[in-house]
């Protein structure tokens, strides 16, 4: 099974889906993780046209193990550079608002510079239940490796065991963006869960294509001092680093630990 069921189509690659299970999330396990979310909204957007470089997500409110329905616009058409954007809408309601970045191609390997350190190989890595940690069906369905590099600080490779929608292909572009958002919940300590940190909104900046089904990733957390925290990730494939994705927190103590 898969994370969503698609129920119909659109022409420009929009529709209405139905939420498995397997989009359970680490806050409550009866509400949708965001991750198969952003990852449904690229699917979406790449059937609308070409590569998103730039993805940029806006969390409105929570999602149930429910329907959705997906809808496309142009905001900003062009034959070289194009701004699309996609609303997730549940029970009436929008709850995801995403914008993305489309930007022609060219040849610029004789230019081409990373500035990036690499990740370690993810076989250096030890293999990671991160379901002890974090309930509901999205993280279960992960398998990762992972380990602490410092305070504030760890290094993962992880895959999806799902689909993303059932009977449909998708791009590496989009298996990548569905497990973006996974790195809030990568740092984890004993003063760490004593506290409440969903992020609001996601975005994601990339500099070439991403291939393969691993996704690594160094993560980094910042906490303020004022209820705000951001978690700010290098993403990679097996040849490199490909880009980055921040997230940007509320912060407050769980019930109980105040």
């Amino acid at each position: 099974m898969a994370y969503f069921e698609r129920l119909s189509s659109t022409p420009d690659g929009g529709g209405r889906f139905r939420a498995t299970e397997h989009t359970g999330g680490g806050w409550n396990p009866a509400e949708q993780h965001i991750a198969p979310t952003v990852g449904l909204v690229a699917h979406c957007l790449g059937g609308a046209g070409g590569p998103v470089q730039k993805l940029s997500v806006e969390i409105l409110g929570v999602i149930g193990i429910d329907e959705v329905e997906v809808a496309l616009a142009v905001v900003r058409p062009g034959r070289t550079i194009e701004l699309v954007e996609a609303t997730v809408t549940w029970a009436g309601r929008a709850v995801v608002r995403a914008r993305a970045w489309r930007l022609a191609g060219s040849d610029t390997s004789a230019a081409a510079l990373v500035a990036e350190p690499p990740l370690p190989p993810r076989d250096e890595l030890a293999a990671w239940d991160m379901s002890a940690g974090w309930p509901g069906g999205y993280i279960a369905s992960l398998e990762v490796r992972h380990r602490d590099v410092g305070p504030g600080r760890a290094q993962a490779w992880l895959r999806s065991r799902q689909e993303l929608v059932d009977d449909e292909d998708v791009t590496d572009l989009t298996r990548f963006l569905l497990l973006a958002d996974t790195a809030n919940g990568l740092v984890q300590s004993d003063e760490r869960r004593r506290w409440f940190y969903p992020n609001v909104e996601l975005t994601a900046h990339l500099f070439r294509a991403p291939a393969g089904g691993w996704v690594g990733m160094d993560t980094s957390v910042s906490w303020g001092p004022g209820g705000h925290a951001m978690t700010a990730t290098v993403l990679h494939d097996q040849t490199g680093p490909v880009g980055r994705v921040a997230q940007l927190c509320t912060l407050r103590p769980l019930p109980g630990e105040a």
